[in-house]
């Protein structure tokens, strides 16, 4: 059964004033089905199904059989969701009885913890994965394809132009190990570009700020989910910076539905910000997450490192694009951070 908080998100995308009726009958393609941002959007096609009666089919592309199912379980024998399994990175059989309208490329390794130990991993699914799908799009009758992006394709050195537009760009350093993630990412949106220009694929591309909610891997090592591992585990935060480092946190369920917004509405061929107008920092993050919950008594450990968690002091996206298309976020960090929390607790945390 689903957690009570994302049947709630469900409910909030769904209710939203977007043309859910263009999905009807389709057949998409999402892969990295089992990540935290990809596996919102796969449940919302199947609450269309479940409550509108879309008939919807979702073929869900994950390499790992085990988690996948797991994380699915609640949706065991369902006609409308097919699984394959493999590495993104190998060529893409999808067994299909229509054709495919639209893909969802969200297969990619987001976290830090990657960067050095997987770098070539990270890199592949961005570049060879890409390249991988939009050739299966080549032969599909496709109305759109959506491309995970991030807001790190900006790079360093544009903190003088906060909120970030979509033309604004910094430097990378290719040199450092740390960039395969970032310059593979620029590589895959101009990957898309150029089969849409080549080609004529209706490709789309999201750049996300930093996304939270319900379903955070707890083991990943950014700052959202150990804070909020802490709290859910009663724990003192550790703090390992001055938290100065400003970002700007979407909940997953408005970001969930900008994802829709750019997939059915966004302009072919074009790169949108997903985020919020509004910067908080690392320690105003750890005081907010700590004031939901006074009873438990958390307090803030400062313990610095002598090398900075992140060279990207600032980071906030402009909107004003996405907005133009008729979306804008409405949970506040306090709102979206408690029922972050809430959720963890209704999965069994104490």
């Amino acid at each position: 059964m689903l957690n009570k908080i994302i049947r709630e998100d469900l409910e909030f995308i769904v209710n939203s004033d977007l043309s859910w009726d263009s999905f009807d009958g389709s057949t998409v393609l999402i892969t990295g089905a089992n990540g935290f941002l990809p596996s919102y959007m796969l449940e919302t096609l199947l609450y269309l199904n479940d409550k509108y009666n879309k008939k919807i089919n979702v073929i869900a592309l994950a390499r790992n059989k085990e988690k996948t199912l797991k994380k699915f379980s609640h949706h065991k024998d369902r006609h409308d969701l097919q699984f394959i399994f493999q590495d993104i990175c190998e060529p893409v059989v999808v067994k299909k009885n229509k054709d495919i309208n639209y893909i969802i490329h969200a297969a990619s390794q987001a976290s830090a913890k990657y960067y050095k130990i997987d770098p070539v991993g990270t890199l592949s699914a961005n570049i060879i994965g890409t390249m991988n799908l939009l050739k299966i799009a080549q032969k599909e009758y496709l109305k759109s394809f959506l491309y995970f992006s991030t807001g790190g394709v900006y790079g360093k050195g544009v903190e003088d132009r906060i909120p970030t537009t979509e033309n604004d760009y910094g430097y990378l350093d290719p040199t450092d190990i740390n960039s395969c993630y970032t310059e593979s990412k620029r590589m895959g949106e101009n990957i898309c570009i150029s089969w849409f220009y080549q080609y004529g694929i209706p490709i789309k591309i999201v750049r996300l700020s930093y996304v939270y909610g319900p379903g955070m891997d707890m083991e990943d090592e950014r700052v959202f989910p150990n804070f909020v591992s802490s709290v859910v585990n009663n724990r003192d935060i550790i703090m390992t910076s001055d938290g100065s480092a400003t970002r700007s946190f979407c909940y997953i369920a408005d970001a969930t539905l900008a994802f829709f917004t750019v997939l059915l509405k966004g302009k072919n061929g074009e790169a949108y910000n997903v985020g919020i107008e509004k910067e908080t920092s690392v320690l105003e993050l750890a005081n907010i997450l700590i004031g939901l919950f006074p009873e438990k008594g958390i307090k803030i450990i400062k313990k610095e490192n002598k090398k900075p968690d992140s060279s990207v002091q600032r980071s906030c996206l402009d909107i004003s694009k996405i907005s133009s298309l008729g979306w804008k976020p409405v949970f506040s960090i306090d709102k979206g951070s408690k029922r972050t929390i809430l959720s963890y607790y209704e999965n069994g945390n104490k």
